[in-house]
């Protein structure tokens, strides 16, 4: 598979926002995974200051949160449901601004010595939602101190000793798991607060869902935008030399992020308000249409390009299974096509032996757009032509059915690698045992992978132990059962950031401070992907 330049074509976009195409990240880019790598010197800096500063930063950390539970205790007895009086009583404005120097005296410790704060917070009556973006580690958090808005979080947080009782005091919208009704009731209590003219604390929403790279904007979910009210979008921006920041899908852990960040000398974050974006009577009606622009008018600001990835493409990113995608890889484009084509991985995974059996009568002939769309059973459109053009690596206007096949069998199964390539063996292979060459074996793994460019000639000398100059699927299953790392010793030896998702608890946390409400996405039936810490 290739990527030739092709993307989706230009979005729609209200009467009030501008006409523009939006710009698409390259389809290529995995915004979930983030790769750290430190040079001799900078590992000798950590070294240093693990010994010296960062036990002291990390005491002081935590002494500031020491001493902030007792205040966010006293402030928050009461019931949370209960509108705050109007104006604040002077001691609450005491806490309010105790609180306040206490959060910032804690992350001046932790490095971020200067907070860069761009524009005008709007007040609570001229926008009481604050959409935050990109949203890219738990130093999000931030701007949530600075300002105390509230946020919405997990119903499980409030639990959590010392941080439940601080997160209680900023009057949260918490969201239950437990309850199938959480996610209405949430969007009817966003609803209350926005149209309570300011009597209620602003409601800061990270829109994305989940963790990136902030390489690009990923698609919003549509929970901060179901009200209608206007919104004030937040962008952040981490200008550091070295990232220790980004704390996502694939990459460093929540603690090594931790210890790699209190180890620099200094972390510069930068916090911008954009002007209060109010949504036309279009978008009202249109959630998705009102999030769409907000994020283009976001990735505008950031200088960034937005995608049409969502949280469940990392599922697909980070699948388990001999053959994990690499952070190039074609598929995730691939993917976002088969959801605009409203293919359902669920159907397309009953029908995948009828699609293998077509592709193997075929062989290795070409067909065209018009053949591939009737082998997909979907007209011709500017998205097929988009999924068409990642096979068709010379421009010739043909392509290879088997290589479409065995990319919807990798996103319809991710982590089944051994089906996918049985059902490979079975297109690819000859009529009389079922067997390959390295040519074939090489085009096989190119597309479970989504790379143009892979060399299989080490693997396939190992497995071909006899010199035969071909292999059958049992020759591969017994060599994948004997060596199940085989890809990261033969395929991609020099790439490290496949290690890190060594492990797969039992279950993904969305987001680490907003959790994802929007009534129309449930959590049932989602396979894990990697537990983070919350």
């Amino acid at each position: 598979m290739r990527l030739r330049g092709c993307g989706p074509r230009a979005a729609p976009a209200s009467s009030a926002g501008a006409s523009d195409a939006r710009l698409l990240a390259p389809p290529g880019r995995n915004p979930f995974v983030h790769e750290l790598r430190l040079s001799a010197l900078q590992k000798a800096q950590v070294a240093l200051m693990t010994l010296t500063l960062f036990p002291v930063r990390l005491l002081v950390a935590a002494a500031m949160m020491l001493l902030a539970w007792p205040l966010a205790l006293v402030a928050s007895l009461g019931s949370a449901e209960k509108e705050p009086e109007q104006p604040l009583a002077l001691w609450r404005k005491v806490v309010d601004f105790l609180l306040k120097a206490i959060m910032r005296t804690m992350w001046f410790a932790g490095g971020f010595h200067r907070v860069a704060v761009k524009g005008r917070q709007a007040l609570p009556t001229e926008a009481a939602i604050l959409t935050l973006a990109p949203h890219s580690s738990y130093f999000d958090a931030i701007p949530v101190t600075m300002t105390m808005s509230s946020i919405v979080m997990k119903a499980e947080s409030r639990d959590i000793p010392i941080w439940g009782t601080l997160i209680r005091y900023i009057r949260p919208v918490f969201v239950s798991r437990s309850d199938q009704d959480s996610r209405r009731k949430t969007v009817e209590e966003i609803k209350r607060r926005a149209q309570s003219n300011g009597k209620w604390p602003q409601i800061m929403i990270f829109p994305e869902g989940t963790c990136t790279n902030r390489t690009c904007l990923i698609t919003f979910k549509p929970g901060a935008f179901i009200p209608g009210a206007p919104v004030q979008p937040v962008v952040l921006r981490y200008p550091n030399k070295l990232d220790t920041i980004t704390w996502t899908w694939q990459g460093p852990g929540a603690l090594e992020i931790l210890w790699l960040t209190l180890c620099q000398f200094h972390n510069h974050v930068e916090i911008e308000f954009l002007p209060v974006y109010s949504p036309s009577e279009e978008e009202k009606r249109n959630p998705a249409l009102y999030a769409s622009n907000v994020r283009r008018v976001m990735a505008e600001a950031l200088g960034v390009s937005v995608t049409d990835y969502t949280f469940e493409d990392c599922q697909l990113a980070l699948a388990e299974g001999q053959l994990r995608l690499p952070a190039d890889t074609c598929l995730l484009e691939f993917a976002r096509l088969v959801r605009g084509l409203g293919l359902k991985p669920e159907k397309l995974e009953k029908d995948l032996d009828r699609y293998s059996e077509r592709a193997r009568m075929k062989g290795g002939e070409k067909i065209s757009i018009a053949e591939f769309a009737a082998s997909l059973e979907v007209p011709v459109s500017d998205l097929l032509e988009d999924m068409f053009s990642l096979f068709d690596e010379s421009g010739s206007g043909e392509v290879d059915l088997r290589e479409c096949v065995v990319a919807l069998s990798v996103v319809c199964r991710p982590a089944r690698t051994l089906d996918t390539i049985q059902l490979a063996f079975k297109m690819y292979g000859a009529q009389e045992d079922g067997s390959v060459g390295e040519g074939d074996l090489s085009c096989i793994l190119k597309t479970a992978l989504g790379v143009a460019e892979l060399t299989v000639t080490d693997l396939f000398r190992a497995i071909d132990q006899e010199e035969k100059g071909k292999i059958t699927f049992a020759d591969f299953h017994r060599f994948a059962e004997m060596y199940p790392d085989f890809a990261e010793e033969y395929l991609y030896p020099d790439q490290t950031h496949f290690e890190s998702c060594a492990e797969t608890p039992p279950a993904p946390i969305p987001n680490g401070f907003c959790a994802d409400f929007s009534p129309e996405n449930s959590d049932a039936g989602r396979k894990p992907v990697r537990k983070k810490l919350d």
